[in-house]
């Protein structure tokens, strides 16, 4: 990861040393009871590539809006967003920060740490 990433995290307290990312495999999704994606484009890679997952894959801020706190098994909870057909819109992005400066890090992690804070609990 950068330094950028990784200092962007100790600022709201979050180590991730060792951390190495990699392209989704298969058995990624084959284990996953749900895939969140931070924007659209990933979603839409996630059909096309692992369209099994299709139902299941959604991204952060959709999760946030729509995911129904309840005593409902998730399962059922997300199945009921009919993720595989949902039309992907351009307010579902977290802005990726990707050539920016350390700021723009800082506040990509902290816009996904208020949405976590959000879908955790009802997940």
């Amino acid at each position: 990861m950068s330094w950028r990433t990784r200092d962007a995290l100790a600022s709201i307290g979050v180590r991730a040393d060792g951390h190495r990312s990699h392209q989704l495999r298969d058995g990624d999704v084959a284990r996953a009871d749900l895939v969140i994606a931070m924007a659209g484009e990933h979603v839409i890679y996630t059909r096309r590539v692992h369209p099994e997952v299709s139902p299941r894959t959604a991204t952060l801020k959709r999760l946030a809006r729509d995911l129904a706190a309840s005593d409902e098994p998730l399962t059922a909870r997300v199945a009921a967003l009919d993720l595989e057909v949902v039309e992907i819109e351009p307010w579902e992005d977290v802005a990726d920060p990707a050539g920016g400066d350390l700021p723009e890090f800082e506040t990509c992690v902290q816009e996904i740490d208020i949405l976590l804070e959000q879908v955790l609990p009802r997940i």
